[in-house]
């Protein structure tokens, strides 16, 4: 095979050699990449509070809803800041303000929502929240959305190669479905207890009470 190829052994023993260190690169990339997603999308956060929320008050196929609205929404952020949004950002520094004080203003009438919620498990209030487009807003008003995504792009992109904003942003759909569908689940396995009025108020308005101090952290952060 050698001389009838007139290659030198060298050059095909080192071929495989390459091949799998380039793999074993991009299989890494691949990896800190979802990794990073789901250290962002599956702690605690306001879209994964109304996840819960949703699952827990309207079942599984409403929170869905709202958790493919997020998702949508925030890969949508993702590479628009990916391919040069954040420019816009550093170049007008109170449009970061707004957002922030845009998304204290949300989260606050979220817990709203939530405090005055009269807990009947049947009750269509609260549907334009647990929604496609309400997810979606949410991650627009988030600021650990921002930051997010700002940081990865920053961590994985920053050059501002499209391919790989694209790629990153692939990733991180994926895992962010998963990671708020989690939420949104557990939200279900919460309904048996969950059958009295009262105790749908109690549960409310302890996740309202959480929203509330994400607002607080934000305002002093």
């Amino acid at each position: 095979m050698q001389i009838f190829f007139n290659t030198p052994e060298l050059v095909l023993r080192n071929v495989p050699h390459s091949i799998s260190s380039e793999v074993g690169v991009m299989m890494s990339l691949y990896l800190s990449m979802a990794a990073f997603a789901l250290a962002a999308s599956i702690s605690p956060g306001p879209v994964n509070l109304v996840s819960l929320s949703a699952g827990a008050r309207h079942g599984l196929r409403v929170a869905m809803r709202h958790v493919a609205g997020a998702t949508l929404g925030f890969t949508l952020l993702l590479v628009l800041i990916g391919l040069g949004l954040h420019q816009l950002l550093v170049l007008l520094p109170w449009l970061t303000a707004a957002i922030q004080w845009a998304g204290v203003a949300f989260l606050l009438y979220l817990a709203w929502r939530l405090a005055i919620d009269n807990g009947a498990l049947h009750s269509t209030e609260g549907g334009a929240v647990a929604s496609f487009a309400g997810g979606a807003l949410m991650q627009w008003l988030n600021p650990k959305a921002w930051l997010a995504a700002i940081a990865g792009t920053g961590a994985f992109a920053a050059d501002g190669d499209a391919g790989r904003v694209w790629l990153f942003a692939a990733i991180y759909c994926v895992v962010c479905y998963l990671s708020l569908a989690c939420w949104a689940i557990a939200g279900t396995c919460l309904q048996p207890y969950l059958q009295a009025p009262q105790r749908v108020r109690v549960f409310n308005r302890v996740l309202a009470g959480l929203l509330v101090v994400s607002a607080g952290y934000l305002v002093l952060a």
